[in-house]
């Protein structure tokens, strides 16, 4: 079956800096376009960013522009999100997750929070 495993967050200072991943199998990763979203406490779902099949084009939202990057591996079907500068407005849980529309298949998301 399709999984994709999110690892990476935690706890962290202001201005600091994570690395996200979301590795996948079950399904043919280097066809699909990901997206990384994230959902802070008591808020509804925010696209973050995303990456086409071949990891030439990225998007982000203007939130996090200039401050995020989202990349991938085919060989290893990985998707990362480096997180740099953080904010404590970046605390969420975030997901990684097919670009869709519709998003099908979701990683079980993972805990960042910025806080000193």
């Amino acid at each position: 079956q399709v999984q994709l495993v999110v690892s990476g967050g935690g706890l962290v200072q202001p201005g600091g800096s994570l690395r996200l991943s979301c590795e996948a199998s079950g399904l043919i990763f280097s066809s699909i376009h990901m997206c990384w979203v994230r959902q802070a406490p008591g808020k509804g779902l925010e696209w973050v960013s995303a990456v086409n099949t071949g990891g030439s084009s990225t998007s982000y939202a203007d939130s996090v522009k200039g401050r995020f990057t989202i990349s991938r591996d085919n060989v290893k079907n990985t998707l990362y999100l480096q997180m740099n500068s953080l904010k404590p407005e970046d605390t969420a849980v975030y997901y990684c997750a097919d670009a869709g529309p519709p998003h099908v298949y979701w990683g079980q998301g993972t805990q960042v929070t910025v806080s000193s």
